[in-house]
């Protein structure tokens, strides 16, 4: 689970919108890019993205 406070500053790489945490992933409110979690850390890089 990753902090609120850092959920707070964080944005999506590609689009630069709003993100959530939902079901281990951190999901865009803009374009729905999901980036996965791995071992408690977000992996923000567009390669790694589902979409």
């Amino acid at each position: 689970m990753v902090e609120k406070s850092l959920l707070e500053i964080m944005a999506c790489p590609d689009c630069k919108g709003n993100v959530v945490e939902k079901d281990n992933k951190i999901i865009c409110q803009k374009c729905g890019k999901k980036y996965p979690i791995k071992d408690g850390i977000p992996v923000m890089l567009v390669e790694e993205a589902e979409k």
